[in-house]
């Protein structure tokens, strides 16, 4: 997704009483080998990595779960570095946690502590797409056609 795509889906996210809570990204040069070159050969990559979205999302999961402030929790994500708060939420505090991914295969961790896991279908991911044209408090905007 490019930086402006991405813009428009914060908008249009803001239009909703969705909270959103923001990670940041690391770049930084690394060496790595060259794949299928004899000599090996190392060059510098530039690496951009995102960071503290998990924390984030475990952090808040915690928290709420803490406060009682949900029934059911469902993450959306197939992060396995989530386990241990979702153990934590479904097995110390008794909340159930549902784990949610359009991918085919879930996250061995995330099963084993989670409440449920389902996948979201192709047909699921369409129905709930923003519609066409999203309006705030600066205007009318259009979703990406590449969305």
């Amino acid at each position: 997704m490019s930086a402006h795509d991405q813009g428009l889906y914060i908008r249009a996210l803001k239009t909703t009483p969705v909270t959103i809570k923001y990670g940041h990204f690391l770049t930084q040069s690394v060496p790595m080998y060259l794949s299928g070159v004899t000599p090996r050969k190392k060059v510098w990559v530039d690496k951009t990595e995102e960071k503290g979205s998990d924390v984030n999302l475990a952090s808040h999961l915690l928290r709420d779960a803490f406060l009682k402030q949900f029934e059911v929790a469902v993450i959306v994500s197939n992060d396995s570095d989530l386990a241990e708060p979702v153990r934590i939420v479904a097995q110390e505090l008794k909340f159930p946690v549902g784990i949610i991914n359009p991918h085919q295969y879930h996250s061995k961790e995330l099963q084993r502590y989670a409440t449920f896991v389902k996948r979201i279908r192709q047909g699921h991911l369409l129905a709930s797409q923003f519609p066409p044209t999203v309006q705030d408090a600066k205007g009318t905007f259009s979703k990406p056609s590449g969305w």
